[in-house]
């Protein structure tokens, strides 16, 4: 069954124009990370720097309209950087890219070569549709602190995706929750890749089909569907 995946009206109207494609797998093969997800992740670092030329990841057109949207709901873009800015930055620092996972880094690879938010959630552990939503602030998500498993809530107006049993991201798609993480056990997932104007539908998809090769090379035998930019 393909997952639901809602965007609520108080989020289009706080940031028009934002739209995402969900790339859907069922069968991976994870494990530790290889030489072959790690090729992925060193690719797409010099596609990252041969793009920027130079200039900061916050220099480029669609980090910039991130930022917009992180302002948008009230949180600080320096402080709590979009994922696919704060990844662009471990890309260009001197230790690069870590490595997580086989699936984890297959997205992390798209993220940073499209400089696109690039999410994954293991479908076995959502509980019934994802949402969008600005917060009312008594969610609850649950995190680690100091290897600790903690609730935390988010602040009223935050977006954040959720599911039935709390937030799965915070602040869009800046931290993620252990609950739903894809892990080296996960065989089902759902990736999400999200755009703001000027990134256009077309280059949307082309990350999405992109990502969806990287699976069926790492997991041959994976059925892989991309489901079309909502």
């Amino acid at each position: 069954m393909t997952l639901k995946l809602t965007v609520s009206d108080e989020v289009r109207t706080l940031v028009p124009g934002f739209t995402h494609l969900a790339v859907e797998a069922h069968g991976l093969v994870n494990g530790p990370s290889d030489e072959a997800s790690s090729a992925l992740l060193d690719a797409a670092a010099r596609r990252l720097a041969e793009r920027l030329d130079g200039r900061s990841p916050d220099q480029d057109p669609h980090i910039a309209a991130w930022r917009a949207a992180y302002t948008a709901f009230g949180a600080k873009p320096s402080r709590t950087r979009n994922s696919a800015e704060a990844l662009a930055k471990r890309a260009l620092a001197d230790g690069g890219l870590p490595r997580i996972n086989r699936i984890v880094d297959a997205y992390n690879a798209i993220s940073v070569a499209h400089l696109i938010p690039a999410g994954g959630e293991d479908l076995d552990r959502i509980r019934g549709g994802m949402r969008l939503v600005r917060a009312v602030g008594d969610e609850p998500f649950v995190t680690t602190a100091g290897g600790v498993e903690t609730v935390e809530h988010p602040d009223a107006g935050e977006i954040v995706w959720c599911d039935d049993e709390g937030v799965t991201c915070r602040r869009w798609n800046w931290r993620q929750g252990p609950r739903t993480r894809i892990d080296d056990t996960t065989v089902n997932a759902i990736f999400l890749l999200e755009s703001l104007p000027p990134m256009t539908a077309a280059e949307l998809v082309a990350a999405g089909d992109e990502l969806a090769e990287s699976l069926e090379k790492l997991s041959p035998g994976a059925r892989i569907t991309v489901r079309t930019p909502e």
